[in-house]
């Protein structure tokens, strides 16, 4: 019975021994610096550069001076509130680009006579020129001219095609 308890103490002490034994180190990795490699000097992608020319805003279908008419009541030649950001485009563009010139073509519909018409088309014509001096558009940039009912934008007879025809339209030379 004493033999098996010396025993077992052995293996106790051993177990135990082992168990408190530090472990292995283990080996680092070691770190290998290299020279940096060289990036390659040409792309080999397809670049091109980017054009960014500067597109006049007269010639954008979109744009807000794209509407180039300013449309007057029957017998008025008072601008309307629907006309006044169009005069106000323009002046703006106007005044931005010293070196432009416009001709304000007035125009009206057939009713009333030749003589009547031409002084109509040239009170509308007079009021945006007027519109856009007031906006401090230079009067060396602008000409006021009138059509009278001889440049109808729409033919026929009743009120959408005279309306059509009541009209100032800016024109750039």
């Amino acid at each position: 019975m004493r033999n098996v308890k010396s025993v077992s103490f052995i293996i106790a002490t051993a177990a135990l021994l082992a168990a408190c034994k530090s472990p292995t180190p283990v080996a680092e990795p070691t770190v290998v610096e290299r020279a940096p490699t060289a990036a390659p000097t040409t792309d080999p992608r397809d670049v091109r550069p980017v054009e960014t020319a500067t597109v006049d805003p007269l010639n954008d279908p979109k744009g807000v001076l794209a509407n180039r008419s300013v449309y007057f009541d029957f017998d008025s030649y008072v601008v309307r509130e629907d006309g006044k950001p169009v005069v106000a485009n323009h002046s703006q563009y106007l005044n931005q680009n010293k070196g432009r010139k416009i001709l304000i073509q007035g125009n009206t519909d057939d009713r009333g006579g030749s003589e009547y018409n031409l002084a109509l088309g040239q009170k509308r014509a007079e009021a945006v020129r007027r519109a856009m001096a007031s906006q401090g558009v230079a009067e060396s940039q602008m000409e006021a001219v009138s059509l009278g009912e001889e440049k109808p934008k729409a033919t026929g007879s009743g009120e959408a095609a005279w309306a059509e025809n009541r009209r100032a339209d800016i024109v750039y030379q």
